[in-house]
């Protein structure tokens, strides 16, 4: 690669690093598709015809393209394959088809999910052109009409999400939020009803997604029937916070559900009803409630806090005795899952970042489109979620297995005949 070198260290497609940086990304980008079809091609070849000619063959190269990249955009020629298989089942040729890059790839994942985090950060259309243009060194992929596409695409997402089948899931755990982002919506009073599980398996998933107002009974009670009317299970444990409209819904479509509050909510609640100088105190008090080894600890410290804070402070105390069995339900899963099931944090961890994106996006636009880009930024979040401690146990409860103090306990032969 030549590239002529200004005396500021600049060239002309930008800086000299940068350059170097693309040439080392197509090149790596290259070999890899190479190594790809060679791999495809070594496979199959013992695949011969009635004369002994091989049917899979390498046919040269596809025409140059450019692919937007992390690195920038780079100049890309795919080898092409020439299969000459037939499939019995379909009549159809085989194709050679790219994992690494496949035909109507013009983008990397990574740009994919960087747009609708600088959409739903108030960039418009227009302006995505002149703000990457620079730092990817092309405008390629990048005009007004292609992130149109991508956010009717985006809706059309959500769409297809909100409407699948969800009587092969089985959700053990749930946890339920409503998040106020305030983006493109023009209710300030609508948020973002956030249902997320644990399947069988233990691992996370999104479960549902809509536009609710106020996190009322009504909104929740219509987005849980939703989920029950495509096949969803009651779930064995939810998890939420305080809000009544989701405990109601619950209440309403899976009675059988038992509820856990989250602590994390428990505890803004109760401060708010403390003065500032005994909150450190009765916090420490708190973390001993849900910190306790057992139910039993748990209920003593309960006791030792509506003690020491009675007296002084009885509607912060009634928050906590009010709600004792809500707020110990987890004590009687298993103690691996405890961790788990006492906040609503896997929600809330996840929509911290979507939350530091649009503080201050105040654009316009309608609520369908406003909720298809925090669709996409879940669902690129929900490839790093990591299953529960403990998975294997998660099936256990769904069977209906007894756990005492976080252990499983055994029935006896006798009792299970």
């Amino acid at each position: 690669m030549l590239s002529v070198v200004n005396a500021d260290g600049t060239t002309e497609t930008g800086s000299l690093i940068d350059d170097i940086v693309r040439e080392g990304a197509r090149r790596m980008l290259a070999a890899a598709l190479e190594a790809e079809a060679n791999a495809y091609l070594f496979e199959l070849t013992d695949q011969r015809d009635e004369r002994g000619r091989r049917l899979v063959v390498r046919n040269g190269y596809h025409q140059p393209r450019e692919v937007t990249t992390a690195a920038g955009v780079v100049e890309v020629k795919a080898p092409r394959v020439n299969d000459k298989r037939v499939d019995e089942a379909t009549g159809e040729r085989m194709r050679f088809s790219s994992k690494i890059l496949p035909p109507w790839c013009r983008k990397s994942p990574k740009i994919s999910e960087v747009l609708p985090l600088l959409y739903l950060h108030g960039l418009s259309s227009g302006d995505f052109v002149p703000a990457l243009e620079q730092f990817l060194g092309s405008a390629a992929g990048l005009s007004p009409a292609t992130i149109t596409r991508l956010t009717t695409q985006w809706q059309a997402d959500h769409t297809a999400f909100s409407e699948r089948d969800l009587s092969g899931s089985d959700y053990v755990y749930v946890w339920a939020d409503g998040i106020h982002l305030r983006i493109r919506l023009h209710d300030a009073k609508s948020c973002v009803l956030v249902l997320m599980g644990v399947r069988a398996d233990g691992t996370k998933e999104l479960i549902a997604m809509s536009g609710g107002y106020r996190e009322s009974a009504d909104s929740w009670a219509d987005l849980l029937r939703d989920c029950a009317r495509r096949g969803m299970r009651a779930p064995v444990l939810a998890v939420g916070d305080g809000a009544l409209g989701f405990w109601k819904a619950l209440a309403q479509v899976f009675p059988e559900a038992r509820h856990q509050r989250c602590w994390v909510h428990k505890i803004a609640n109760v401060a708010n009803a403390l003065p500032k100088s005994a909150q450190p105190g009765a916090k420490k008090a708190l973390e001993d409630i849900y910190n306790a080894e057992d139910r039993d600890h748990a209920l003593q410290a309960v006791a030792a806090f509506a003690k020491t804070y009675g007296a002084k402070f009885p509607k912060a105390v009634k928050k906590i005795t009010d709600d004792t069995d809500e707020l110990l339900a987890f004590y009687d899963f298993p103690a691996e899952h405890w961790i788990h099931l006492r906040t609503t944090n896997p929600i809330e961890s996840t929509f911290a970042t979507v939350r530091l994106r649009t503080k201050v996006t105040r654009g316009a636009g309608s609520a369908a489109a406003a909720l298809a880009m925090v669709f996409k930024l879940v669902e690129s979040a929900q490839q790093r979620w990591r299953a529960v401690n403990a998975p294997h146990l998660v099936a256990l409860v769904r069977a209906g297995a007894r756990f005492e103090r976080g252990h499983l306990v055994e029935r006896p032969e006798a009792q299970a005949a």
